[in-house]
């Protein structure tokens, strides 16, 4: 049987669907097909390779993505927006059995010193690792 198929959607595919993508992955391997983009995809963030890789998750291959090339070319059983912009520009997936929207600050949007960077970047990492383990434990309900 095929695994059920992720899109994490953000605006850039800098930061918080990495994030999603790579935890996803981490904490339900095998479980699902997982990819990320954004709207206006971007340069992946250094402070996501960063957060990331200090709690052991590799990073390689990582880039950011846009999602109008996915669009009409790919089926996907769920959507999940990580922020509150790409949920309201999504674009119509036909056949999507579940869209969640699981909106999470933005953290390259954050402004201080590196370390004060850095602390705000595992902040959202934290928080989007909590969520994808509640959704895991509700049986990736909506």
């Amino acid at each position: 049987m095929k695994q059920p198929s992720v899109l994490f959607l953000c605006t850039g595919n800098t930061a918080r669907s990495q994030m999603a993508d790579a935890l996803l992955r981490h904490h339900a391997p095998d479980e699902f097909e997982v990819t990320s983009a954004g709207l206006e995809p971007g340069v992946l963030n250094p402070y996501t390779v960063r957060v990331l890789e200090e709690i052991g998750i590799g990073t390689e291959g990582m880039h950011a993505k846009g999602v109008i090339p996915m669009l009409g070319y790919k089926h996907f059983h769920y959507i999940i927006t990580v922020c509150s912009r790409a949920e309201a520009n999504c674009p119509i997936f036909p056949g999507v059995s579940y869209r969640l929207a699981w909106a999470f600050e933005d953290p390259a949007a954050f402004e201080g010193t590196d370390q004060a960077k850095l602390e705000k970047f595992r902040e959202i990492r934290d928080a989007i690792s909590k969520r994808i383990l509640e959704w895991k434990e509700a049986g990736y309900k909506t």
